[in-house]
């Protein structure tokens, strides 16, 4: 299914332990159901370049990696990303549908690094060309749940890719304040989806936000 003569771009952001992966794959599989085109990323990660940033960003014996080499390695990743699958994917006319973007960088690096939202919006303007989601899902839970789910898992599967799960309480309060703000900034764009509730429901209302957005959007060029 053709949703637009240029692609859709829809972003799911959310901090830690809140079940955004496992809610993307679900998701992701509606859209297929659904009919659309999709293609599926993830940052840090998603280009063959991007996976191997990743490991540098996210391994856990990287303690040492300092805010703002963090912050041009995330970008470095999205510009990657954004040259050699989203622009692409979207001048096909593709749904582009992408576990985190640049508002992850606002809340991690902007907010939780205290690096500030100036200096990630002027390497994103590089990175990224003013390319922005047309949809993002934000997916949340308290802190403390979040966290406990998110170090339960690791240890499940001997995870080591944990360096950012490993901050102090206050760097998760100001991720997840930063989320607000952008909501409360942006909520045209940004939707919240509240996680301390059964993982069905969750699902059915992030399904309902993106059909009432690409109804939205397929109206108005049919």
């Amino acid at each position: 299914m053709s949703t637009t003569k240029r692609g859709l771009f829809i972003t799911v952001e959310g901090n830690e332990g809140s079940g955004k992966s496992t809610q993307i794959k679900i998701l992701a599989d509606r859209l297929r159901s659904a009919g659309y085109d999709l293609l599926l990323s993830a940052e840090p990660g998603g280009t063959r370049i991007g996976r191997e940033i990743r490991r540098i960003l996210l391994h856990k014996e990287n303690p040492e990696l300092s805010p703002t080499a963090e912050l041009l390695l995330m970008f470095a990743c999205r510009a990657q990303n954004v040259d050699e699958w989203i622009l692409p994917a979207l001048a096909a006319g593709k749904l582009v549908l992408s576990d985190r973007f640049t508002d992850s960088t606002l809340a991690y690096q902007g907010a939780g690094r205290g690096l500030g939202s100036e200096v990630v919006l002027d390497i994103d303007r590089i990175a990224c060309r003013g390319l922005v989601p047309d949809l993002t899902l934000c997916f949340m839970v308290d802190i403390e749940t979040g966290l406990a789910r998110a170090h339960a898992r690791n240890r499940r599967s001997q995870e080591v890719e944990t360096r950012l799960d490993e901050e102090e309480t206050a760097f998760y309060r100001k991720v997840r304040d930063a989320y607000y703000q952008l909501a409360n900034d942006e909520p045209e764009r940004v939707k919240i989806i509240e996680c301390n509730r059964p993982m069905s429901e969750i699902a059915d209302d992030a399904w309902r936000e993106v059909e009432n957005f690409l109804a939205s959007r397929i109206a108005r060029f049919a």
